[in-house]
């Protein structure tokens, strides 16, 4: 080994010796290193900001589903089309349209009419007498039929075209109810947001004379409500909506803008930034938790009356959506922690960076043995190193921040791609 060391290490090892020498050499003629000043108001500031980034990253999830509920109608038919096969919406509908056409039978009209026809044909008084008493068997009956008649309807695939379409069409109403401005086939009435079901029970009539029930045809037309969402504080609710509505396309960028200037401010900007990848972590679980809670709160301040099955699954429904964007956000904010701790000075880190670069080099090594040249590419690659790594980055940014309603999967795949980018980097870096 000469003077220089390093004679017999391969080309990367030497050259990250030469370079760790050059910087030891650099750190020596600069002097014993001055005391940063670290001024309080600086870092306080840091943190505030950091603070309000969180807290604005949590309003702005809620401001993007609020705005793709209202506006989008792709997604509002999405978030409420598999409704029509949940059974428990199924079953409150059955059960809301049974009692709607039950309420429009006369059952003794019908048994005087049976016993009448019986008079006419000569029957005996005494089973004249006897048919008058079957009212009670009679209605059973009458709402077993009609009850499997309507719900047959419910759970057949018309069904669920008549619901998908019917959403669509009126999710202009449902703008409306949830701005204040309510009118159509969804509309606000007694803090409630209902959708008529009248087509439904006009299906329901027509296949109830088409049974052999004749007595159907003489229902009225009939306009019953199924309650989509109802509380009593939907006017407050329908503010708020209508101010996320307007803040929806603004707030993650602000957001966004507010933690950089935190981090910039920052003394230690690498871990500023960790900080504000765990403060957004804490904000999505909080949020997380706070839908559960609200969720038990909306239930327990249902009207008389209401189904807590369905009214569960219309809830379900309609924040699904913003659960997804809540775990996609979260997941984002933990790969952007793990990033950078494991581009730091910590053991830990320098052990993972130097066994994957390891890795990788051992990977170039053999196929270079094997007659594998990577020539001007690896020479470019070797100059142009960070700023690839920065290319990369900037594409799984743009990718995240593009992508309409980004889930976890999404999330995770891009990581997964960053990773095998940097990895390909790392091969491709030849000197």
């Amino acid at each position: 080994m000469n003077d220089s060391g390093g004679e017999g290490l391969p080309a990367g090892d030497r050259d990250e010796l030469n370079a760790l020498r050059q910087r030891v050499h650099a750190l020596e003629s600069a002097g014993p290193p001055r005391a940063a000043r670290h001024h309080p108001f600086r870092m306080l500031g840091s943190v505030l900001l950091i603070l309000l980034a969180a807290l604005l990253s949590l309003l702005s999830v809620v401001a993007v589903w609020a705005n793709s509920i209202v506006q989008d109608t792709d997604r509002y038919v999405a978030t409420v089309g598999p409704l029509a096969s949940d059974p428990a919406v199924q079953k409150a509908v059955t059960n809301r349209v049974t009692g709607a056409v039950l309420a429009q039978i006369d059952v003794d009209a019908l048994v005087k009419e049976l016993t009448d026809a019986a008079s006419q044909r000569g029957v005996p008084p005494k089973l004249s007498q006897l048919l008058g008493n079957l009212k009670g068997p009679i209605d059973n009956g009458l709402k077993q039929l009609v009850n499997s008649t309507v719900e047959r309807v419910v759970t057949s695939s018309a069904f669920e075209t008549v619901w998908v379409n019917g959403n669509r069409r009126a999710h202009s109403a449902l703008d409306k109810a949830l701005t204040g401005r309510s009118d159509g086939a969804v509309k606000l009435e007694n803090n409630q947001v209902v959708i008529d079901l009248g087509p439904i029970v006009a299906d329901v009539k027509n296949q109830l004379v088409d049974a052999g029930f004749s007595a159907a045809s003489k229902i009225p037309a009939v306009h019953t409500t199924f309650v989509v969402f109802a509380s009593k504080d939907i006017g407050r609710i329908r503010s708020y909506v209508r101010v996320l509505e307007i803040l929806g396309g603004w707030l993650p960028v602000i957001a966004l803008l507010i933690a950089a200037a935190g981090v910039y401010v920052a003394f230690n900007r690498r871990h500023a930034l960790i900080g504000t990848a765990l403060a957004v972590f804490v904000a999505m679980l909080v949020l997380g938790i706070g839908l559960t809670v609200a969720r038990d709160v909306y239930l327990d301040h249902l009207p008389p009356g209401a189904s807590q099955a369905a009214a569960g699954s219309v809830y379900d429904a309609l924040v699904k959506f913003l659960r997804a964007g809540v775990r996609a956000l979260a997941a984002v904010a933990l790969f952007t922690a793990a990033g950078a701790f494991l581009s730091g000075p910590s053991r830990v880190a320098v052990l993972t960076r130097t066994g994957c670069r390891r890795g990788v080099r051992g990977l170039r090594e053999g196929a270079t043995s094997a007659g594998l040249r990577l020539g001007a590419v690896g020479r470019f690659v070797h100059r142009f190193k960070p700023w690839i790594g920065a290319a990369i980055l900037l594409v799984a940014a743009v990718v995240l921040f593009t992508w309409s309603y980004p889930t976890t999967a999404v999330v995770v795949w891009t990581a997964a791609l960053t990773l095998v980018a940097f990895a390909l980097r790392e091969f491709l870096d030849a000197p």
